[in-house]
């Protein structure tokens, strides 16, 4: 498929546990996501087991171009992490679309704080209301070795 083919394709967004490509997901975040480099397979489908997934699917094809994965309680909190577009998918706004279908579906759950990290996509995440944490050092992490 050339370049011209994919600006052409329609998208569904869907968030049915299902449809997931779990290798594919592996795939792209193991190798080309520097958050994720190196992460195993079973590390990944424990990950997808323990969240609320999202993906984005080619009506032709069906096959999967991008994917989100959101840690929450369904209550009060989610964390957006994992969001990844198939490099031949990028550009045609799929991860917008994928953060808020999670945005769409939890806040009427009651969920009022979505965090996500990240480390080269601020603009595309502030068009959609994200904005860095105004009080940072109330923050904390542990990271385990």
């Amino acid at each position: 498929m050339n370049g011209n083919d994919t600006a052409e394709r329609s998208y569904e967004i869907s968030d049915d546990p299902t449809r997931i490509d779990a290798a594919r997901i592996h795939h792209w975040l193991s190798t080309d996501a520097y958050w994720a480099l190196g992460r195993t397979r079973e590390q990944q489908d424990r990950a997808i087991a323990g969240s609320l997934n999202y993906g984005a699917y080619d009506l032709v094809s069906g096959e999967q171009a991008a994917y989100a994965r959101v840690i929450t309680d369904r209550a009060s909190f989610a964390w957006i992490c994992d969001v990844y577009v198939d490099p031949a998918a990028r550009g045609l706004g799929l991860g917008t679309r994928l953060v808020t279908a999670a945005r769409d579906e939890l806040t009427p759950l009651g969920v009022r704080r979505f965090l996500l990290a990240t480390k080269d996509a601020h603009g595309v995440y502030a068009k959609l209301g994200f904005t860095p944490l105004a009080e940072p050092d109330m923050w904390m992490s542990l990271q385990v070795s």
